[in-house]
């Protein structure tokens, strides 16, 4: 009787994993992306290290010195690192699942205002406390909307094209709407959300200190020397992994960032990057695609380790 029974449950095991199987959209990239709890602030993989300490203020943006950033507070703090960042160690780190409420996309520049001022508050949400669990010193970017043919910025004007849909540039976001190319996009809010998303994510990098550290090497190197190059499309592939993250983690979740919209992302990735820029420093199409990928596939800061990956994977 006891083998009878032990049939049974097996037949009725497999069958359904076959109802699983047959009812599966495989359009439907996303995996099991939940994260439910932070990066537990106790855990060694999660801190910075115990003996680092902050050096006072120094002229130098780039001290050599310390993994700190300069600092006359002795509360959180960037670290200068990069493969070894401390963000980067926890192989079961990434973002919570929460609830994004968007207004509903309208190609005009005050429903664009409306609807990246909301994106950027989800944003906030989702970033602010992981980064806060490492005790990096988190305020959300300022947001700006520019309305000319270009703008200001601390890192020197900025022309609007199909470069520039939107930039970053020390603790601020810029989303000029002209540059959102919206006759070619149309109404895909997945599109402009992803976008939006990467320029957060080089804020994620300046906050945790990566950003400053890959900028180091950059300069060390030379901008547009074939190491400066690398470093930035190490730097930008980062973001792409982090954009991906966010919507990985806030699809399907009840709010507004549905499976249409984040399968559109998804697609769209294919259509960007250094063979379509014709530039050297974001990286190919593919791989542009693939690291925002793995991001919305997982959900785990560890994946988007891009200044550990070999160079064949940041080419």
């Amino acid at each position: 009787m006891v083998g009878i029974c032990l049939g049974a449950v097996a037949v009725l095991a497999l069958g359904l994993v076959a109802i699983v199987s047959l009812n599966r959209d495989d359009k439907d990239h996303v995996a099991n992306a939940g994260y439910q709890t932070l990066p537990n602030p106790t855990s060694q993989a999660a801190l910075p290290p115990s003996g680092s300490s902050s050096p006072s203020s120094s002229p130098d943006p780039f001290p050599t010195s310390s993994s700190r950033a300069p600092s006359s507070s002795s509360g959180p703090q960037k670290i200068l690192k990069l493969g070894d960042h401390p963000i980067l160690q926890d192989p079961n780190a990434g973002l919570q699942n929460r609830v994004c409420s968007l207004p509903q996309w309208q190609s005009s520049q005050q429903a664009a205002e409306a609807f990246f001022t909301a994106a950027g508050k989800c944003l906030d949400d989702a970033w602010g406390p992981f980064l806060e669990a490492y005790r990096l010193p988190f305020t959300p970017p300022a947001l700006h909307f520019p309305t000319g043919a270009s703008f200001e910025t601390e890192c020197g004007t900025i022309q609007v094209g199909i470069a520039t849909a939107a930039y970053y540039c020390e603790n601020n976001l810029y989303v000029p709407f002209r540059g959102l190319q919206t006759d070619q996009y149309g109404n895909n809010p997945g599109v402009y959300l992803a976008l939006f998303a990467h320029e957060y994510g080089h804020h994620v990098q300046e906050v945790a200190g990566l950003m400053d550290a890959a900028w180091q090497k950059i300069y060390e190197t030379g901008q547009n020397s074939p190491a400066g190059l690398e470093m930035s499309r190490r730097k930008e592939l980062q973001a792409q992994c982090f954009s991906g993250m966010f919507l990985g983690a806030h699809v399907d979740q009840g709010g507004t960032v549905s499976r249409d919209m984040y399968n559109k992302a998804w697609n769209d990735q294919e259509t960007r990057g250094d063979n379509t820029s014709r530039s050297q420093d974001h990286g190919t199409n593919a791989h542009y695609a693939s690291w925002w990928r793995a991001g919305a596939s997982n959900n785990r800061v560890a994946d988007c380790n891009t200044f550990s990956a070999p160079a064949s994977a940041v080419s």
